[in-house]
């Protein structure tokens, strides 16, 4: 499932996620609103993925997410998504998203997160250590190259 990414996606991470039974349709395809649950599952797995502490302590929320879709998605066991982030704000950041399946990109996402302040409510700035681990993993935006 792993393939050779372009070198300006060099910082893109790889989540390979496992399709269920219930994200399909009657036709055989995963439907669309399941499609933001794998994002979210990726999304999730991601920033946790090396276990450190210290980010996004009181969590974050989505506040913008945009979705093309580029050919369905079929029920198979898996798929992978790429993902990185195009945009670091001051109190928000964008998180890309590109679904593949056996190759071919299925889906190309974006995602505004911002990190909650210590009420769960309220926004705030990024830390200086979300900035860099943010800035660390920096792609193209969507948009601004062909990722096939």
């Amino acid at each position: 499932m792993n393939e050779a990414l372009p070198n300006e996606l060099a910082a893109a991470t790889e989540v390979v996620l496992q399709l269920r039974w219930s994200d399909q349709d009657a036709l055989g395809h995963v439907n669309n609103a399941r499609i933001v649950t794998l994002m979210e599952e990726a999304r999730i797995r991601w920033t946790r993925q090396d276990g450190k502490v210290g980010r996004f302590e009181f969590g974050t929320v989505v506040a913008s997410l945009q979705i093309d879709y580029k050919r369905p998605l079929h029920y198979q066991p898996e798929m992978l998504i790429r993902m990185g982030i195009s945009r670091v704000g001051n109190k928000s950041f964008t998180v890309r998203g590109i679904g593949y399946q056996d190759g071919q990109p299925v889906f190309d996402s974006t995602t505004v997160m911002v990190p909650l302040a210590a009420d769960g409510v309220s926004s705030r700035a990024l830390s200086e250590q979300e900035r860099s681990w943010l800035e660390s993993s920096l792609i193209p935006a969507a948009g601004a190259r062909s990722l096939n």
